[in-house]
């Protein structure tokens, strides 16, 4: 079952980080990247959770949806740090 659950979440990473690409392409912001994670990870965690809930039957299986939702929201607050300092040096560029 837990081999289940990690493909799951690897799963659901990529699929968020290539709406998050897509996203970026579409608006050319990191900003617009980062907030399309931060939904999906909400939009995965309570996938994760109901299906968790529907295979285990157990209530606390939704801890396991929930893990999908943590790591994703830890992805999105990297691209968002990266798309901060990403603007800090375009900043610095144009004032050299």
């Amino acid at each position: 079952m837990t081999k289940f659950f990690m493909i799951l979440m690897g799963l659901f990473i990529v699929t968020s980080n290539i709406f998050g690409f897509i996203s970026y392409k579409k608006k050319k912001s990191l900003y617009s990247a980062a907030f399309t994670i931060l939904l999906l990870a909400a939009l995965f965690a309570s996938i994760g959770g109901i299906l968790a809930l529907f295979i285990i039957r157990d209530p606390f299986a939704i801890f396991y949806g929930l893990q999908v939702g943590y790591y994703l929201l830890i992805n999105s607050l990297i691209i968002l740090l990266i798309a901060i300092v990403v603007s800090i040096i375009k900043k610095y560029n144009i004032e050299n």
